[in-house]
């Protein structure tokens, strides 16, 4: 079964929407109250971790099951830099993107990935903190709080990222 699609704008409009159709889909599969929660659970912080990346979002959600399998999509356009991109394939359970697996993809996604410009920096480049891996403090602008959530509940997390088009896919398997 598929669930309706919601879209979702950088206001919020629609966030509400998302969670209740993820009610829906929760009532319509007779998950039971725990299997509920989480599925909220991954519904709020799979979108707000896109927010909290793309630092914009204006997306289409929707859900997916087939069995006791629920997959949780996401579509968004965002411009596309190398730290919001390399965050994005870190949220991935492969760690790749999932739009490269063909010969012709991959090739696609190097000259894709080379042309990305770097985020403009305002900090003064002195600041020893900035130059440091982000795996060693953190970044500063995002403490990926979002993306511990999802891996801790979901079962598989898939980025696909073409140009400045990135899917989302979250998908958890219900005990039935």
């Amino acid at each position: 079964m598929k669930s309706d699609i919601v879209y979702i704008d950088n206001h919020e409009k629609g966030f509400d929407d998302a969670l209740e159709e993820t009610r829906k889909v929760a009532v319509y599969k007779a998950f039971s109250p725990r299997a509920t929660i989480q599925l909220q659970m991954l519904t709020e912080e799979m979108l707000s971790m896109a927010r909290s990346i793309t630092g914009e979002l204006n997306a289409s959600f929707w859900i997916e099951c087939e069995g006791s399998t629920a997959s949780l999509h996401m579509a968004t356009k965002t411009v596309m830099d190398r730290q919001k991109r390399d965050l994005l394939i870190a949220s991935a359970t492969s760690r790749s993107n999932e739009k490269a697996t063909t010969f012709l993809g991959k090739v696609r996604d190097f000259f894709e990935n080379a042309m990305l410009s770097d985020p403009e920096r305002n900090e003064p480049d002195m600041d020893l903190l900035n130059d440091l891996p982000h795996g060693i403090f953190g970044d500063p602008e995002w403490d990926g709080y979002e993306r511990s959530i999802l891996r801790k509940l979901a079962d598989d997390i898939k980025i696909g990222i073409d140009g400045g088009q990135v899917e989302m896919t979250v998908s958890k398997r219900f005990e039935e």
